[in-house]
């Protein structure tokens, strides 16, 4: 079984008319309604999107040969940093139910990441409460996390901080694991959000790795994704550093976190395997989404990543298997 863990949703447009509303009116028009039936939904991933070569999501889905997806909201869609808080909240539950309404319709395709309303003048315990409806009554079997809710804006608490613990404790309550995406990015930055997404991940990381954070919650299951940002192409800057004092090093600290594929080049995927080892790797693609886009030389596409992992020569079958699907199936249970 091929299980790609980082896939986005492709939604009606009624979710995104849905988003303008509230954005427009900024909640004082009362909650509303996005309306979308299972129909919709169907159609929305059946539906030819231009962008991607004209394919729909399950097309693509089926020429990679993937058979489960775990989909979630489309992260700079999130609009965490706006305000009122209320509208975050309202359009996060509407977007994790059309999430659900894709593992309706395709049971056996989909399983569901929830996002979380992280408008930051709430805070990660009221965040908890989306994460432990999408679980318990949505069936969802994790959730993104947003290192960044200020989308750009301000510095944010690192992940390493206690800031952050209500949220922690509610994953751990829910054996659910969290994948660090950012969302958004804002001016005044000076990078886009799809740089943002390396930046913050590799941030995460090392603020993970020096606190706490695996001593107070030992059994708390956090993903990276896009290869882990920076960390296993500098990690013998961090090797070095950590080699200095007493402790675990840091490629066992490492054995904290998992790690996804999200890469779009065969050598960075190779680099990644050696550097880290296939335990604690699981298929990334996020198709349809930023490497849907045919290669120069027509062999397929940038986010054909499982084609590429089958084609390392060096790496053995049972490694090649767990890192395509093995692994996901015991972090996930699914079956």
């Amino acid at each position: 079984m091929i299980i790609d863990i980082h896939g986005h949703v492709s939604a009606p447009q009624r979710l995104y008319a849905y988003k303008s509303e509230l954005l427009a009116a900024r909640g004082s028009h009362g909650r509303g309604a996005v309306g979308s039936s299972n129909d919709d939904v169907r159609d929305a991933l059946n539906a030819p999107q231009p962008p991607f070569g004209n394919k729909s999501h399950m097309e693509l889905l089926d020429d990679a040969g993937i058979d489960v997806q775990i989909i979630s909201p489309r992260p700079f869609h999130s609009m965490h940093s706006e305000e009122p808080a209320r509208i975050v909240d309202w359009y996060t539950q509407a977007t994790n139910d059309v999430i659900a309404q894709a593992c309706e319709v395709f049971p056996d395709r989909f399983r569901g990441f929830a996002g979380l309303p992280q408008a930051p003048s709430t805070g990660p315990a009221a965040w908890a409460v989306e994460l432990r409806r999408a679980v318990t009554e949505l069936g969802f079997v994790g959730c993104l996390l947003n290192p960044d809710p200020y989308e750009g804006t301000q510095i944010p608490p690192a992940l390493g901080d206690r800031y952050w613990y209500p949220l922690y404790e509610a994953l751990c309550e829910l054996d659910v694991p969290a994948m660090v995406h950012t969302a958004g990015c804002k001016p005044p930055a000076r990078e886009d959000y799809s740089l943002h997404f390396v930046a913050e991940e590799t941030i995460g990381v090392l603020s993970l790795l020096t606190s706490s954070v695996f001593t107070d919650f030992p059994e708390l299951k956090i993903i990276v994704p896009h290869g882990g940002g920076a960390v296993p192409y500098q990690i013998g800057r961090w090797r070095s550093s950590f080699s200095r004092a007493p402790g675990p090093s840091f490629d066992e600290r490492m054995n904290n976190l998992w790690f996804d594929t999200c890469l779009y080049t065969k050598e960075s995927l190779e680099l990644l395997i050696k550097t880290l080892g296939p335990e604690r790797l699981m298929l990334g693609t996020e198709k349809p989404g930023t490497g849907t886009v045919a290669r120069p030389d027509g062999e397929g596409w940038y986010d054909d990543v499982n084609a590429m992992i089958t084609s390392i020569e060096w790496l053995a079958d049972a490694d090649r298997d767990a890192i395509l699907g093995g692994n996901a199936q015991k972090l996930f249970g699914i079956r």
